[in-house]
């Protein structure tokens, strides 16, 4: 017997679950504070990326590496909520866990202002 009746649909109906469960993924995302920071500057860094970028590529690696940014942010939400899934107390595996993920999420911000930097460097500032 099958504990996750999600396994056991297919086709549309699969897919029509699938999705909810995505919003409700999204919807609990919204009330870690990283995640909302990130998805409020993306309000701001989507729109201005059709602004700045002078080729649909430069657009797409602008709107591309925000999207990666809260992209691993899930990632790494989702691993500490696993993490804290298997107890509170403190863990060298767990502190590792979490700590690569939130590495993760750094390198990605990293990325992401670089791109940003090079494209205003490029576009606005050397012009």
């Amino acid at each position: 017997m099958e504990v996750n009746p999600q396994k056991q649909r297919t086709g549309l109906s699969r897919l029509f679950h699938a999705f909810g469960y995505s919003l409700s993924g999204l919807r609990a995302a919204w009330f870690e504070k990283a995640f909302r920071q990130e998805a409020i500057a993306a309000l701001v860094l989507v729109p201005s990326a059709f602004w700045l970028g002078s080729t649909w590529l430069e657009i797409a690696m602008l709107v591309s590496v925000v999207f990666l940014v809260m992209i691993i942010e899930l990632l790494n939400t989702g691993i500490e909520s696993a993490i804290d899934r298997i107890g509170p107390e403190w863990h060298e595996l767990a502190k590792r866990a979490k700590d690569i993920g939130s590495a993760a999420v750094l390198m990605s911000l990293v990325l992401c202002l670089g791109v940003w930097f090079g494209a205003l460097w490029t576009h606005v500032i050397a012009s």
